[in-house]
């Protein structure tokens, strides 16, 4: 279920790992609890860039979200109530820190506010058993209201999720 209150946050960020480190950066100065969302947006009007969201939907976390809201404010941010779209893309969510390694998709789905694991290219939903090498990078999305990781199959019959934690940037071979 998307969270019921959230802002949005305006950055100068270009890219997700640009953005992904300011997010960070942000929630760790905040001291944000661990139940807050916070996703990146691809913004793609007359200036391309990422723009960020915080979410709560856990019971007193919307006093803080409110305080972050005034202290992004004040520090030049242009802040909105709520996420600049629907499908954000989740840095950071409950259970984040613990889907390091590799792991069960049954664990990563009890440990983590993820709500299902989808595979490219297979149209059915992955065994629970399967395997997910995490790369320390797990980034789902919200789609229709729910926490969603795409993953794809690799070596070994495991999985890993779809987005590379360590892209080759385009053009980067001529």
């Amino acid at each position: 279920m998307t969270p019921p209150y959230a802002i949005g946050v305006d950055t100068d960020a270009t890219t997700l790992r640009e953005a992904d480190h300011l997010l960070q950066a942000l929630a760790a100065e905040l001291d944000l609890p661990e139940g807050v969302f916070g996703c990146t947006h691809l913004v793609r009007d007359g200036r391309p860039r990422v723009a960020l969201s915080l979410a709560a939907d856990a019971a007193g976390t919307e006093p803080v979200l409110r305080a972050a809201r005034d202290r992004l404010t004040e520090q030049g941010y242009e802040v909105s109530a709520g996420a600049p779209d629907a499908a954000g893309r989740a840095v950071l969510y409950p259970g984040a820190g613990a889907l390091t390694g590799t792991l069960t998709l049954a664990e990563l789905l009890t440990r983590s506010a993820i709500d299902r694991v989808t595979v490219l290219g297979t149209p059915g939903e992955p065994a629970p058993d399967t395997l997910l090498v995490t790369r320390d990078h797990v980034r789902p999305q919200w789609q229709d209201g729910r926490l969603v990781l795409a993953a794809m199959p690799a070596a070994g019959g495991t999985l890993v999720p779809f987005e590379d934690p360590d892209p080759t940037p385009c053009c980067a071979d001529h």
